[in-house]
C-alpha cells in the first residue's frame, strides 16, 4: 500500500501543478484581453503613448503593437503565460478611430 502511494504521489503533484498553471494562464489571458481593449480605446482617442503603460500596469512583461486597420485602431498584446506553462498568450483589441 505504501509503495503504490509513493508511486502515485508524484503523478498527483504533477496534475495539481498543471491545473494551477492552467488556471493562472486563464486569469492572465482575461487580464491581457482587458488591457488590450483599454489600450485600443486610448490609442483610438489619440493617446497612443498611454497604451503601453496601461498594458504594463495590468500585465507585466507584455509586448504591445499598435496598428491601424482601416477605420479601426487595433492593439495586439502578447505575454508569457507564466512559470508553470511555457505558453505565449495573445490578445487583440480594436476601437473605432476617433482621432482623425
Amino acid at each position: 500500500m505504501v509503495a503504490e502511494f509513493a508511486v502515485a504521489l508524484p503523478a498527483v503533484a504533477l496534475v495539481l501543478l498543471l491545473g494551477a498553471g492552467a488556471l493562472g494562464a486563464c486569469a492572465r489571458q482575461v487580464s491581457l484581453q482587458d488591457a488590450a481593449a483599454d489600450a485600443a480605446r486610448l490609442a483610438a482617442r489619440g493617446e497612443p503613448d498611454g497604451a503601453p503603460g496601461v498594458v504594463a500596469t495590468a500585465v507585466p512583461g507584455a509586448h504591445v503593437v499598435i496598428e491601424a486597420r482601416g477605420d479601426l485602431v487595433c492593439v495586439r498584446v502578447t505575454a508569457p503565460a507564466g512559470h508553470a506553462l511555457p505558453l505565449i498568450l495573445n490578445a487583440t483589441g480594436c476601437a473605432l478611430d476617433g482621432g482623425r
